[in-house]
């Protein structure tokens, strides 16, 4: 940690949670408590998550604790917190499932490690009270650690025989331009991306009577405006349209156009997903696009406060937790960094197509610990749309339609990135799970792989999700990439992924998807692809496919 102390973004306390920040005025640690069951938890909420008891209060602890992941940042996301610095998750010493991500203080960061013991240490700023962590004096030897929870258990059957997957088929895909920093207005590759797709369906636009996309209007590049936006810019007349945001994953999108296809309410429905990320730093960079002020609110609240700012963070917890558990190194992540830059030497559109070794991979900059730059994914421009169709217009279409056979959407872990899995990204395994109660096909009948890549972990969480291989047999199962390359057995993100090809959160991977089971990849098409799985979602919620040639 560096000696002086940070000017750190102050949380937003809410009617939950103002009690918390400004309970530590005594240097007691106090957290939610259960006086029915005697649960502790966090972040406040009225009711127990275990017993759904309402006789919630905080309690006060012991203050000590264990570090359960962490991740030492070299990155400066903050201009007035400069790294390095160690942003951990913390289990309590009272309840291991009562978490806080925060900051380790009062050591080197070479120094932390998971299992180990600190206390509380208290920050004021005006009239709040940021608990740090520092190492515990007192304690000897590493604390325990929480146990891997079976999330299978809470599977529910099928609630009806008929399947809506099998009503509906994807007829058509598009995409814009994609680049770094094309400073160009995202309406305008929302349009591309939409008009080629409804032209590669066949379709005018007259024709279509649904939108969906993913988040829908949200400032930070990560939109083009929504709904309102495109119905605008075409003049469109939809019966149905979809702009929500928390739903599974980027994906959620498509899953809900396939909802409402199967229900009757549309016969095709366009959906579409557009950043501008890589213009939009460049804006805030030039001074010409001004930063939202105020304090740190939504899911921001326990995060900012400690320089936890980016999800590699988050996730980089995550990942120092499973290579302690499972004794391994970054040599899967590597593996699949380097995979992924070969896909993306046979994909011409890709941003980053310089030939990449493991070497590079172990000699790049760390960006906040266990990724350095490879394990990361590119920000970028871009648009990208998909048709769905009601399953008895897809024999009219121009190209062999793609064809669902299952979708997996359940939540069966907490949607937090803190309070709940730690071996794997948070929600990579209850989609997966759920994907397979779905269909008769198993993970042996998979063709190729196109799974969310924001960080490499992401895409090694999915892997052992799916149950192509054990918890914490990535590094085997992988082989140094043998097993994922193109001609490998399970070919993962042919096209580079979201690691060399481009950020474009989610929908990248269903193109490709399309592409390589219409037999249109070319230069990298994976030989006879008849099924391929695709995923979508860094962490809550997400969820997967599993998509057919026809």
């Amino acid at each position: 940690m560096t000696s002086s102390a940070p000017d750190r973004p102050l949380p937003q306390p809410t009617l939950a949670s103002a009690e918390f920040w400004r309970s530590g005025a005594d240097g007691v640690l106090r957290i939610s408590h259960c006086a029915d069951c005697g649960r502790f938890f966090h972040p406040p909420m009225p009711v127990c998550p275990s017993c759904r008891g309402r006789a919630v209060s905080l309690a006060p602890t012991s203050g000590k604790a264990v570090v359960v992941g962490f991740s030492v940042n070299h990155q400066a996301w903050l201009p007035k917190f400069p790294p390095p610095y160690v942003v951990a998750v913390v289990a309590l010493a009272e309840d291991d499932r009562a978490r806080l991500t925060t900051n380790i203080v009062g050591c080197e960061p070479d120094e932390v490690c998971v299992g180990m013991r600190v206390r509380v240490r208290f920050e004021q700023v005006d009239d709040l009270y940021l608990p740090l962590f520092e190492p515990d004096p007192e304690a000897e030897g590493p604390g325990p650690l929480p146990e891997p929870r079976e999330v299978r258990n809470a599977l529910r059957p099928m609630a009806s025989p008929r399947k809506y997957e099998d009503k509906v088929a994807l007829t058509g895909v598009g995409q814009s331009q994609v680049g770094r920093r094309l400073m160009v207005d995202p309406i305008s590759l929302t349009v591309d991306a939409c008009l080629a797709a409804v032209a590669d369906a066949g379709l005018d636009l007259s024709e279509i009577d649904g939108l969906s996309t993913y988040p829908g209007a949200v400032p930070g590049g990560l939109s083009e405006g929504g709904i309102t936006a495109l119905t605008e810019a075409l003049q469109l007349t939809p019966t149905w349209v979809n702009g929500a945001r928390e739903v599974p994953g980027q994906i959620g999108s498509i899953t809900a156009a396939m909802l409402a296809v199967a229900a009757g309410l549309c016969r095709h429905v366009l959906c579409f997903r557009t950043v501008w990320e890589a213009s939009h730093s460049a804006l805030l960079r030039s001074g010409e696009w001004h930063p939202d002020g105020g304090r740190a609110s939504g899911m921001m609240e326990f995060r900012a406060p400690f320089g936890a700012m980016s999800a590699a963070q988050w996730i980089g917890c995550n990942a120092s937790h499973y290579m302690h558990r499972y004794g391994v190194g970054r040599e899967a992540l590597g593996a699949i960094a380097v995979t992924a830059r070969a896909g993306a030497v046979r994909n011409p559109e890709a941003l980053y197509r310089d030939p990449l070794t493991i070497d590079d991979y172990f000699n790049a900059r760390m960006v906040t610990t266990p990724f350095g730059l490879y394990d990361c994914d590119v920000p970028c421009d871009g648009a990208i749309a998909i048709v769905v169709s009601a399953i008895e217009t897809a024999d009219d279409r121009p190209h062999p339609p793609v064809l669902v056979e299952a979708v997996g959407t359940a939540i069966l872990e907490r949607l937090s990135w803190d309070q709940d899995t730690l071996t794997h990204t948070p929600q990579s395994r209850g989609p997966s799970a759920h994907l397979w109660t779905r269909t008769d096909r198993t993970p042996a009948d998979v063709d190729l792989a196109l799974l969310y890549d924001g960080f490499t972990f992401n895409a090694l969480s999915w892997i052992e999700g799916l149950g192509f291989c054990g918890p914490g047999e990535a590094t085997d199962f992988i082989a140094g990439g043998k097993t994922i390359a193109l001609d490998g057995p399970l070919p993962l993100n042919p096209h580079g992924g979201q690691l060399s090809a481009g950020r474009l959160h989610g929908y990248g991977f269903v193109r490709e998807a399309m592409l390589q089971l219409r037999g249109d990849a070319h230069g990298r098409q994976v030989d006879d692809a008849q099924l391929a799985v695709v995923t979508a979602g860094g962490g809550v919620p997400s969820g997967a496919m599993l998509l057919k040639r026809a």
